[in-house]
Formats: structure tokens, C-alpha cells, sequence
């Protein structure tokens, strides 16, 4: 079961999709080696420049937190804000969680592990979602979400990072490069090299063509 209600199609509210607004997917599958939560948000035609500049900050956000280097036992509280800073600069913010423990092939929403003032403390092996986000009532909604693994850091002394083991593109169309540092540059680059290198030889294995051209595109530098 979801932990929250999913809304049925009906004749009231159901639509066609158009080219001139936002799509947020907020996808997941139950497999017998693990649980999958990985939301991505899309503009298939041309965004308004507060749609590309509220996308690439959520993005920024979910960078920042993702790239982090903190002691050990740090709660997930006390590093929750980097996911927000690069909204905050310029008076955004989101009024969700900024993620919450996955099960292993166990609840999708899985205490205790997250970044809420209640949650235990940070330890490599957990694994936590990272979903920064941005709404705009009754306009458009944002939410970039990663499944991220707790591991060592390459340190001298023994910190902890992130290592996102969700492997799906960004929508370029909607990043502003512009409002990047280069170190977030360098990030997104090294995370698409991994999805070519690790995606890429199974959509071939399984002839997936069309899917495979379209990872190419997605993922280049």
C-alpha cells in the first residue's frame, strides 16, 4: 500500500497532456532486490524562465545534499537545509520532508531513517531518499527525487557522503546552466557518465534502440 491516497482518472478530472506545461512523475516498483521511488519532473515545450529557475534550484538542492560531506553519526536534520539554500537565495522553499528511509524490498516510506529533527542519526549501509522540491499553487509542481545510499567518504578521518543509486537523466530542457557552480557541473556529469556506463549495456542487451539513442541524448556532458 502507498502512504498516501493515489487519485483514480475520471470523467471530471481527466486531461490531455499538452507540450505547454509541467509533468511530474513520481514513479516506484516493489522487486525482489530492492524498492524503487525515483520522481522526475518534465517540460516537453518551451518552460517559462520561473519554471527553468525553480527546476535547476530544486536540482542545485538535490545536488548539494547529495555531494555532502559530514561526520559520522550526524542526524539527517542537521544537513537537511543544504537541499533548500540554493531555493532560499532567492525566497523559495517547500513545505515537504526532504526524504525518508526505503525499505529493502520492504516499505517504500520506511522509518527511521530521513531528515525530520526525529530521525536517527546518518549511518553508512541506509538507504534514504533525497527529494527537494518547488509548488506553485494552482500553476505547476517540481520535485527532483533520488534514492541515495549512505557510504564512506574517500577522507582522511572516517566522514560519510551519498552515493545516488537511482540512474535516471535530468530534463535538460529545463536546467539554466547559467546558475550552476562548476562543481555542480562536474557532479552532473560524473552521474550521467555513471547512468551510460551502467544503463547503457542492458537497454542493448535488451535491443532497446530507441530507449538507448534516447539515453545518449539525455546524458551527454
Amino acid at each position: 500500500s502507498h502512504p498516501y491516497p493515489l487519485p483514480s482518472p475520471s470523467n471530471t478530472s481527466r486531461r490531455k497532456l499538452s507540450v505547454d506545461e509541467m509533468y511530474l512523475s513520481d514513479t516506484g516498483g516493489q522487486y525482489l532486490d530492492g524498492t524503487t521511488d525515483i520522481t522526475r519532473t518534465l517540460h516537453w515545450g518551451t518552460p517559462t524562465p520561473l519554471q527553468k529557475e525553480a527546476y535547476t534550484r530544486v536540482l542545485m538542492g538535490n545536488i548539494d545534499l547529495s555531494r555532502l560531506v559530514f561526520p559520522p553519526n550526524t542526524a539527517g536534520g542537521t544537513v537537511e537545509s543544504f537541499a533548500r539554500r540554493a531555493l532560499w537565495d532567492v525566497g523559495l522553499n517547500y513545505g515537504h520532508g526532504t526524504g525518508h528511509g526505503i525499505g529493502n524490498f520492504l516499505s517504500v516510506h520506511e522509518w527511521p531513517v530521513g531528515f525530520q529533527s526525529n530521525n536517527v542519526p546518518l549511518a553508512a549501509g541506509m538507504f534514504t531518499s533525497i527529494e527537494p522540491g518547488y509548488y506553485l499553487d494552482g500553476e505547476f509542481g517540481i520535485r527532483i527525487e533520488d534514492i541515495a545510499l549512505v557510504v564512506e567518504a574517500q577522507t582522511k578521518k572516517p566522514f560519510l557522503t551519498f552515493e545516488v543509486v537511482s540512474l535516471v537523466p535530468y530534463d535538460r530542457n529545463l536546467i539554466d546552466i547559467s546558475l550552476l557552480s562548476q562543481e555542480q557541473v562536474q557532479y552532473l556529469n560524473a552521474y550521467y557518465e555513471t547512468i551510460r556506463a551502467r544503463v547503457g549495456p542492458e537497454l542493448q542487451r535488451q535491443q532497446l534502440e530507441e530507449e538507448y539513442r534516447w539515453l545518449q541524448r539525455s546524458t551527454e556532458p
